[in-house]
């Protein structure tokens, strides 16, 4: 019987020991997508307990209490930082076969040292040791001690960015910290507060924004002024990917309607995206940026919880109408718009893989290497099983070894373990296929990819040079 998450944990091969051992667990961390509070770093936050830490944002966390039967001031309430740990405690040993079940533990085990399996009976003798070792860390020491040498944050166009200038200005600290353009408040046009966001971006631009051409025009100044931020890359979040054929007449016919509060017909919306996303993508084109759209998604299923809780409160879900098949007439628009820039595509539907792997290669091309990327298994997607099989399908249409690798997607400051995680599953399956007699046991060959798909792929494709 194997021990519970030794140091070969998932490795059940030679060759995967090897490769995890000798490359994959020394290479550091890019982690090019998460949703970290800039804050947090520029003023080097210290964390009152392992709650605050552990449990604060996590949404992952807190749906799995609530189908444990946790109360929601225990979740999200006002509950203290110790009731709230002994209420995640509760659910660990019921989440066999979850991947919560392995980071979890993972974070203790490499953030804290606690190698023991955290149970109801040891959970208060932990949190005090959590606590204690926590008085020697703060935001910035944790990114240190799990090897971070940049991350992307996700900010919105309206922001003026200052926290990040605050990181930038501080020469004792040598972590890059960048900002990444997430205009969604501006190109989903179907949601609540459409209106009133346009008037918080007119009021930055310094002009009224009265058609939907005016808010691209106001979008790519933006751009402009997160680029010189050190911006590299921008974020779409998408319910479903949309299409429709370039209208500047229904574009702005939509734009009217929500402005005076009402929904536009989704024809309508969805030209006015079209149209602002076509925009931005050229934008990207002419910087070098890395463009990311993530779809698939059902937002804020439960109504009354997001009435009192707000968005990323843990009331998301899979979308089995994920637009995948609108994914290659819009790359189509931006390729004919001579705005097609550097690509990564997520779905939260892991049925879309192959379709998405079978789009990009047709858009492969410009001697840039991996210009369209399949993203990483994503949120719902990223277990064991979720990255095999993204992994898997990757490789089977398209070209594994050029994958820019794995992201945390989280706000919590000791996620980085998740790239711990997505290297041993990496390594078990390169491993698997090896003495399988599926790929040739060059070990030269074997290494560089584990390293590039690791870490080198990601910084040469984003341009970090770090």
């Amino acid at each position: 019987m194997r021990p519970f998450m030794d140091k070969d944990f998932l490795l059940s091969t030679d060759t995967a020991k090897m490769l995890y051992h000798e490359v994959a667990e020394q290479m550091p961390i890019i982690d090019y997508h998460c949703h970290i509070n800039p804050q947090d770093i520029a003023e080097d936050r210290k964390f009152d307990n392992i709650s605050e830490v552990w449990l604060g944002g996590d949404h992952y966390k807190w749906r799995l209490m609530r189908a444990n039967g946790t109360t929601e001031d225990k979740v999200t309430g006002n509950a203290d930082g110790r009731e709230k740990f002994r209420e995640f405690a509760a659910v660990m040993p019921k989440l066999i076969g979850n991947p919560m079940y392995h980071w979890s533990h993972l974070e203790l085990q490499r953030g804290f040292g606690i190698t023991e399996p955290l149970i109801p009976e040891n959970a208060d003798e932990i949190y005090d040791k959590c606590n204690e070792i926590l008085k020697d860390y703060s935001a910035r020491g944790l990114m240190g001690k799990f090897n971070v040498k940049a991350i992307c944050t996700t900010d919105d166009p309206v922001d003026d960015l200052h926290w990040h200038d605050q990181i930038a200005a501080d020469v004792t600290f040598d972590i890059k910290v960048l900002p990444a353009f997430r205009p969604d408040k501006a190109i989903n046009i179907e949601k609540d507060g459409f209106d009133a966001y346009i008037g918080q971006l007119s009021a930055v631009a310094g002009r009224p924004l009265n058609s939907a051409e005016d808010v691209a025009a106001a979008l790519i100044e933006r751009i402009d002024y997160f680029a010189s931020k050190g911006c590299l890359c921008a974020d779409h979040g998408l319910d479903y990917c949309m299409y429709a054929e370039p209208d500047s007449a229904k574009a702005n016919e939509a734009f009217r309607l929500a402005m005076q509060g009402i929904r536009p017909a989704k024809e309508l919306g969805d030209a006015y995206k079209t149209l602002v996303t076509i925009a931005c993508a050229k934008k990207y084109t002419e910087l070098n940026w890395v463009m990311q759209i993530h779809f698939g998604c059902l937002r804020n299923t439960n109504k009354p919880q997001f009435a009192k809780l707000g968005p990323d409160t843990g009331y998301d879900s899979v979308n089995s109408q994920s637009g995948v098949e609108n994914v290659a007439p819009l790359l189509n628009a931006f390729n004919e718009n001579d705005g097609l820039p550097k690509m990564i595509l997520y779905s939260l539907n892991p049925s879309d893989n192959t379709a998405i792997t079978t789009i990009m290669a047709s858009f492969q091309g410009g001697g840039v290497p991996g210009k369209m990327q399949m993203g990483s298994a994503w949120w719902f997607n990223d277990s064991r099983p979720g990255m095999r099989q993204q992994l898997t399908d990757l490789a089977a249409n398209g070209v594994l070894g050029r994958f820019v690798g794995m992201l945390t997607d989280s706000r919590s400051f000791l996620s980085y373990t998740r790239h711990e995680y997505f290297r041993r599953v990496l390594c078990e399956l390169i491993g698997e296929w090896v003495e399988s007699g599926q790929y040739p046991c060059d070990e030269k060959q074997l290494k560089q990819m584990v390293a590039d798909l690791s870490f080198n792929n990601t910084n040469e494709f984003f341009r970090f040079h770090v």
